[in-house]
């Protein structure tokens, strides 16, 4: 599903995926301390001048018509945009401390190849509406 909706956007705007491995949990281990050594790894894929949006449950709601708004902000911006779905127990607290945005998918708890698919159908979802494509009908 993710590859299918990467592919169909098209001219000023491009999906990469960077999958990184996720921290070894085992009985007793430090959720902590896991979640820290995460975010660590998620802030050094990120490159300088990248603008760091991460998708949490408690970012900003927002619709699809506002997540186009947000796309074309995001592109007048002219930066790359970074963005980060966290582990199974969350994002670190710099993770999001150091985001330049935070927006919230669902209040559910959703997989993470689920989230993949949905963030890609939805940012292929606002890229048609930004280009009058008539996908959004």
């Amino acid at each position: 599903g993710y590859d299918e909706y990467a592919r169909r956007i098209t001219d000023d705007c491009q999906l990469e995926l960077l999958e990184l491995a996720m921290q070894k949990r085992q009985k007793g281990s430090n959720i902590e301390q896991l979640k820290e050594k995460e975010g660590k790894a998620i802030l050094d894929a990120v490159k300088p001048g990248e603008r760091l949006v991460v998708l949490d449950v408690l970012g900003k709601a927002v619709s699809t018509e506002q997540l186009a708004g947000l796309m074309q902000s995001w592109q007048r911006d002219g930066r790359h945009v970074a963005m980060v779905i966290g582990g199974p127990d969350g994002l670190s607290g710099q993770v999001i401390k150091q985001a330049d945005d935070s927006i919230s998918l669902s209040k559910l708890t959703l997989p993470h190849p689920l989230v993949r698919v949905l963030l890609a159908e939805q940012l292929y979802r606002a890229w048609s509406i930004n280009h009058g494509h008539p996908y959004h009908r």
